[in-house]
């Protein structure tokens, strides 16, 4: 029977069968090492049968192995303990030389990434790489565990649609049996529809936007965790988002932290409740601090995004932090603005770390007003089929709602402390690429 590497400390003293990648091969005072990977780690076997050295000559890293042995403990071993008297079997024989180095640290500099994803199909075999998707799929998780613990449902939104639902960025369109689609945005009309039957839900898919940006914090291509909910107000909406990041960065730093500390990445800073601030309150502060004047401006620079998160953590005990009061400015049709000042946007961005990784909404929910501001902001017609089933959502009885759009690697990337957010998907997509 196999057994997994992660099994080994279990079998000492009895002989078992290994199956896996050779990872490594290293020559010590006249003796053979060889590294296996399995899908649970690493182990090491000494070799010392001529006749089973021998089976390795002229193979590469990647070569499939069926390794049989004693397990004998040995604290100078990964994990304590490696295989002796080993037989080798070889399953599958590579005899080209990978592109990339699959056993040390592969480079992330900016300069490197071009190479780094040319060859993700074997570079993603690098322990290190493989890491930050086991984290990534682990935020999964937890994000699920804390939803399904507040009562959401998860749901699963169409991708293909016959019109954008926000207007704004671009679209990818495509021939859709004779007619025009696009692939969505975002799930935002479907999970607000969804308000109207399950109360609270939340889905985790990929969204698609066609815009031509060539930056560290974009994709053409990215998956987002969508989250929406009734009855509820701004404060409440801020608790459910402060409590999402909070539970996803306790949870992967109990299940993760091997992982997390081949990336020397830090648990972050959080208090219960992440605190808010206001934009011309960020505004005024920045201005003053660092002598650049962004009085009046009605978005956060990227530089003010980098420097109100290190002014929270210095000041507010926290690496987050939400920027509230948003001027109309920017704002979508669907948006709540204050009953007390039209002018400003029910919305957060949450920031974290230095870039934006959430923005949280209120919603206009009452039928009559959101159909005039999608005349008036958006110029939309409400009997178009892209608006009027979204429409009829509103018309036979919605509560007060919101929601958030957060970006899954995003925040696996601010988790980690990658540079950039594409370094944090398995196979990004931007304004350049299209493989692997």
């Amino acid at each position: 029977m196999r057994i997994l590497a992660k099994e080994l400390k279990k079998h000492i003293g009895e002989k078992v069968k290994i199956q896996g990648w050779l990872h490594k091969k290293r020559l010590l005072g006249g003796l053979t090492f060889i590294i296996i990977r399995d899908r649970s780690g690493t182990l090491q076997s000494l070799v010392k049968e001529k006749g089973e050295v021998e089976k390795l000559r002229g193979l590469q890293i990647g070569t499939v192995l069926e390794i049989t042995g004693v397990v004998a403990e040995d604290e100078r071993a990964p994990g304590g303990v490696e295989i002796h008297e080993v037989g080798i079997k070889v399953i599958v024989p590579v005899e080209f030389e990978s592109p990339v180095e699959i056993d040390k640290p592969l480079s992330h500099d900016s300069d490197n990434l071009d190479t780094l994803f040319d060859h993700r199909e074997v570079g993603l075999r690098n322990l290190r790489e493989q890491a930050i998707f086991t984290i990534q799929s682990e935020v999964r998780t937890a994000v699920r565990n804390y939803l399904r613990a507040n009562d959401f449902t998860e749901i699963s939104t169409p991708k293909l649609l016959a019109e954008p639902t926000e207007g704004g960025a671009e679209v990818f369109k495509m021939d859709y049996f004779g007619k025009v689609a696009t692939l969505a945005q975002s799930a935002q009309f479907y999970k607000q529809m969804m308000v109207g039957v399950h109360e609270r839900v939340y889905e985790i898919a990929a969204t698609y936007r066609a815009e031509p940006s060539a930056t560290t914090r974009h994709m053409t291509e990215f998956q987002t965790i969508d989250v929406e909910l009734g009855f509820v107000n701004l404060d409440q909406l801020l608790d459910v988002t402060s409590g999402l990041l909070n539970s996803v960065a306790t949870d992967i730093w109990q299940s993760c932290e091997g992982e997390l500390n081949m990336w020397g990445a830090s648990k972050p800073v959080l208090p219960e409740k992440i605190p808010s601030m206001t934009m011309a309150e960020i505004h005024e502060k920045y201005s003053a601090a660092t002598g650049e004047n962004s009085v009046g401006e009605k978005d956060l620079r990227p530089d003010e995004e980098r420097w109100v998160c290190e002014y929270a953590a210095e000041s507010l005990g926290s690496e987050a932090v939400f920027v509230v009061d948003w001027p109309r400015h920017g704002a979508k049709f669907y948006h709540k603005f204050r009953d007390d000042n039209p002018e400003i946007a029910e919305r957060a961005d949450l920031i974290f770390r230095g870039i934006e990784i959430a923005t949280v909404s209120m919603r206009e929910h009452r039928y009559e007003k959101l159909v005039q501001q999608l005349k008036d902001m958006a110029g939309g017609n409400p009997e178009d089929e892209g608006f009027a089933h979204y429409l009829n959502a509103f018309k036979y009885g919605m509560p007060p709602e919101g929601g958030f759009g957060m970006g899954l690697e995003r925040l696996t990337a601010r988790l980690i402390g990658l540079a950039n957010v594409k370094e944090a998907a398995l196979f990004p997509r931007d304004i350049n690429r299209l493989a692997p």
